[in-house]
């Protein structure tokens, strides 16, 4: 019998061994990695009329209608009612909602949490909510909670036993600069799912949310095109 975390390593071998695709998926897991010299990575929230646009379907409908391609796209963080955006968000270099420094219960506030952003030279990061400075050349930002994976650590809140299993997505930042984006199509823990980005040689990866999760990858042959959430992740074709 093949142990959990065993098989979780032949998976993750099993995806590294298609690194020279952008484009990947496995029984597992769905993962996508952005070339920031073809594409850039924005992020959504309301329509041009100011309603949120909620699920994947909308915002395809929306990116369409700019005569833009949706390459890939997924939830991109925590919300609160109404579809508002949970901490940090910044939409083309206007920030919409400010940064979240409180403490509380929840994934979110699991420390140390963090901030996914885009500057406008098309360069990414992901680091911590505390280690955060804002600059007027930052395009695109989002926070969520926890950090999977810091400063090539994996979180040590999570526990590799842990029986809080979950669907998962979440985005991290690959040795070469690009945002690699990756969601689970199983139920699996926090270490589970930061071994993953661990793995793809990510020293920063961010946890964006759970079980309400989707992915729009129809080259991968993956199109949730529902949903119901605040800020959406896009990869746009240049």
């Amino acid at each position: 019998m093949i142990k959990g975390h065993t098989l979780l390593n032949l998976v993750v071998l099993l995806i590294l061994g298609a690194c020279s695709k952008n484009e990947k998926s496995s029984s597992d897991f769905i993962m996508y990695s952005a070339d920031h010299s073809k594409e850039k990575v924005e992020m959504f929230w309301k329509d041009e009329n100011g309603q949120p646009l909620k699920s994947i379907r909308k915002l395809k409908t929306y990116v369409n209608a700019q005569h833009k391609e949706l390459k890939f796209a997924m939830n991109g963080g925590m919300f609160t009612e109404h579809n508002m955006p949970k901490g940090l968000y910044i939409e083309n270099s206007r920030m919409l909602n400010p940064i979240d420094t409180l403490t509380g219960k929840g994934n979110f506030y699991l420390e140390p949490n963090g901030i996914f952003y885009r500057m406008a030279n098309n360069t990414y990061a992901v680091v911590s909510t505390k280690a955060f400075r804002y600059r007027p050349d930052i395009e695109f930002a989002t926070q969520s909670g926890p950090l999977l994976v810091y400063n090539g650590t994996i979180n040590p809140v999570f526990r590799q036993n842990s029986h809080n299993m979950n669907i998962r997505n979440g985005v991290g930042i690959l040795r070469n600069g690009n945002p690699v984006f990756v969601m689970s199509k199983k139920k699996v823990n926090f270490y589970h799912f930061a071994k993953v980005f661990k793995s793809l040689g990510c020293r920063n990866a961010l946890y964006l949310d759970g079980f309400v999760s989707r992915a729009y990858f129809p080259a991968g042959n993956w199109t949730q095109e529902d949903g119901d959430f605040g800020v959406m992740i896009g990869v746009i074709g240049k």
